[in-house]
């Protein structure tokens, strides 16, 4: 299936707003659970596309029913948890936590 030949898009919910002009984001993502009424009342639906990993708001089974593309971003997220986890240890070897109660205290340690 060519993205090309999408003529519209729903957005359904809050992306930042290059998603929808750079990437011309296809389908649903996140907190909307695209239901099998949901996929049956969309007469010219051709994608559902879900920014995050898992498909458990997506009823695969309706969604196959019509020949309708699902997919996810399973590493979407891998640098950011990465780069969370660094900064979680950097703290954690820093002592930030224990320092940060401190200062809460009125200590300066």
């Amino acid at each position: 299936m060519a993205f090309a030949n999408l003529q519209k898009v729903l957005i359904s919910d809050s992306l930042d707003p290059c998603c929808g002009r750079s990437c011309k984001m296809e389908g649903c993502s996140s907190a909307t659970k695209v239901t099998a009424d949901v996929i049956n009342a969309a007469q010219k639906f051709q994608v559902v596309g879900r920014a995050g990993t898992s498909l458990d708001n997506v009823n695969l089974e309706a969604a196959t029913r019509k020949g309708i593309l699902v997919m996810n971003t399973p590493n979407g997220n891998s640098l950011s948890a990465a780069e969370l986890s660094g900064g979680m240890i950097m703290c954690l070897a820093r002592q930030i936590p224990q320092a940060t109660a401190s200062m809460k205290d009125g200590k300066w340690d």
